[in-house]
């Protein structure tokens, strides 16, 4: 059961998504799977426009021979007139259509882009602590903003070089061929060549686009966390020892990025090249029979102007390949995030949590983090309902993992870990989580006001209870007296307000939950005297008539407290009352004491298991 590592989809589970991560095409397999149904109708529609664009740009071309030999060579006037009006209404009808599918498609892709987020968000919301503790959080939220274009311009520029790039010079290459159709083959027989000229750039381009996001990701990241942390890099003067070490980062993507400048941009002058040569050609040729043969100029006329207008549609084809290679990369980054199969998935067959007296109980619990020591050594020790008990003990010792654990955070390795005799292994999370409540040592507030920090213990809790909550918490004063009072935000972080009233926030969040486990993690640690008393007489509220698990920090609360486990390296070493321990004179409890002289502070160093 142990470790916290999500995994990737097998091969089994791959295949069924039909995405090949080394193919532009199981990519786009997988896009049109996901995405193509629920916008067929759009499609259609913008496909309909683009045909539309395709056939006008043909007609234009086909046209222009009896343009110049009507006007020209017959001198007809009420012709001219005729085509003329013909060729505006195709110019108008191409206007129309270009739009038509310009919005179609950006309605998709926005469409696309919101629904991946919403997905992103909720997968994300699935996956375990761990995951995130593995991850840098600022580098994943930036490689998820650069990558998540990516499925919509898959979709998109296959959509448009097909329905329009591809149908515009099948249909100019058609006038051509129908002009002459010897020189059309000679000009076609620069295409293979070119094409793999191109195959061999899209390839080196795939390398170069993926440790571009990677470097953008860092950017960004490093940027992000700057800003976070300003106060503690104004105070330790760390400005130049970053801006150095940014810099280095930001030249790294830099390079990354002009490399992909470079092999994308060398397609401009293998197509010139091409180009140049098959129109200089095609002119050379063309103009010879026209001087010598006697041939009407309206059949090269129009040859002309088809071949120099399907170079845009060929030039674009001929960096689709590269263009959707950038675009399959970041769609590829995305889905390995999507791909990553949850840890901590609810077994088959998991009942709802019941609660009785909600007494939690550890049986022989080992846990060890990913790849490393284990951290509880067979652990057993039962917290009786209703009652609190209270973990104590040097740093390192396993207190904070036996809070994480309760609600599964992450899963032991071995043993078991029951609420009123159910293991919570079998048990849905949601059941079990509904039921508990958590103050950490350091509380996290979100963006928003004060009351809707409060409310995110219980979303359906009113005004009252809200406030009810914060009386509770010692916190309704400080409210009060803000400029909006509940409605004050919060700003971000919560920086706007000081530890002890971001604490008794959070003290508040856990009250109106209302639930019946309540987990304290050393939750005045961080605090100074006076906020520590104002948050602990808050905490004597929140206990009360609770199952509480508290790591104490002061011997204050470890007193009062029902049970006291002692912890050492891992493992449970006495258990008893505070009178009982303390009179233990060879046991480690009343060793710890003793060196204190009393003093409240019980334990040295933040406990970082």
């Amino acid at each position: 059961m142990g470790g916290c590592r999500e995994g990737f989809l097998n091969v089994k589970d791959r295949k069924q998504h039909d995405i090949d991560p080394e193919t532009i095409t199981g990519v786009l397999k997988r896009v049109i799977a996901e995405n193509g149904r629920d916008h067929i109708r759009g499609y259609a529609f913008a496909i309909a426009c683009l045909i539309v664009v395709a056939a006008t740009t043909g007609f234009i071309a086909w046209i222009s021979e009896t343009v110049v030999n009507e006007a020209f060579a017959n001198r007809r006037g009420d012709a001219v007139l005729l085509i003329c009006f013909s060729i505006f209404a195709a110019f108008v009808l191409r206007g129309l259509a270009t739009y038509g599918q310009a919005v179609a498609l950006s309605k998709i892709g926005n469409s696309i882009v919101a629904r991946y987020k919403r997905r992103l968000y909720a997968h994300l919301m699935a996956l375990s602590v761990g995951y995130f503790q593995e991850k840098r959080s600022a580098q994943l939220t930036a490689k998820i903003n650069q990558n998540i274009a990516g499925i919509r311009d898959v979709l998109n520029m296959t959509v448009t070089s097909i329905a329009r790039d591809l149908l515009t010079l099948v249909g100019l290459v058609g006038v051509m061929v129908s002009k002459d159709w010897l020189l059309s083959l000679v000009i076609l027989l620069v295409a293979p060549p070119l094409l793999l000229g191109l195959r061999y750039l899209s390839k080196r381009l795939r390398l170069a686009t993926r440790e571009a996001v990677e470097a953008n990701s860092r950017v960004l990241g490093a940027m992000q966390e700057t800003i976070q942390g300003i106060s503690i890099v104004k105070a330790f003067t760390m400005e130049e020892e970053l801006r150095r070490k940014v810099d280095a980062i930001i030249d790294r993507a830099e390079n990354r990025a002009n490399r992909i400048a470079r092999l994308s941009e060398r397609t401009a002058p293998l197509t010139e090249s091409f180009a140049g040569l098959a129109i200089s050609s095609v002119l050379a040729y063309a103009t010879f029979r026209i001087i010598y043969s006697n041939v009407p100029p309206g059949a090269f006329f129009a040859f002309v102007t088809a071949l120099l207008m399907a170079y845009d549609p060929a030039r674009r084809l001929a960096r689709l390949q590269l263009s959707l290679e950038r675009a399959a990369v970041n769609a590829r980054m995305l889905y390995e995030v999507l791909d990553t199969v949850p840890h901590q998935r609810d077994l088959p067959g998991a009942t709802e949590l019941t609660f009785s007296e909600a007494t939690v109980e550890f049986r022989d619990v080992r846990f060890s983090y990913a790849n490393g020591e284990e951290i509880l050594k067979g652990v057993s020790f039962r917290a009786e309902g209703g009652k609190t008990t209270a973990l104590v003990g040097p740093s390192g010792a396993g207190k904070s993992t036996i809070i994480s654990l309760i609600p599964r955070f992450y899963d032991p390795r071995s043993g078991q870990i029951l609420v009123d005799g159910q293991d919570i292994a079998a048990v849905t999370k949601q059941s079990l989580r509904n039921r508990l409540a958590y103050v950490s040592q350091q509380p996290y507030l979100f963006e928003g006001s004060i009351r809707d920090n409060i409310r995110y213990g219980r979303p359906e809790a009113t005004d009252a209870e809200i406030e009810e909550a914060a009386r509770l918490a010692y916190a309704h004063d400080f409210i009060l007296a803000q400029p909006q009072g509940y409605d004050t935000p919060v700003g971000e972080q919560g920086m706007t307000l000081s530890g002890g009233q971001r604490q008794r926030l959070s003290i508040a969040r856990a009250l109106v939950r209302n639930a019946p486990i309540l987990l304290l993690d050393e939750a005045t640690s961080a605090l100074d005297t006076e906020s520590e008393a104002a948050v602990q007489e808050a905490l004597d509220q929140a206990m009360n008539g609770r199952t509480v698990i508290v790591i104490a920090h002061r011997l204050s609360t470890v007193v009062n407290a029902d049970k006291i486990v002692v912890m050492k390296q891992g493992l449970v070493v006495e258990e008893g009352t505070h009178e009982e321990l303390a009179h233990r004179p060879e046991g480690l409890y009343a060793r710890l004491h003793n060196l204190q002289g009393g003093d409240l502070e019980l334990t040295v160093g933040t406990d970082v298991t």
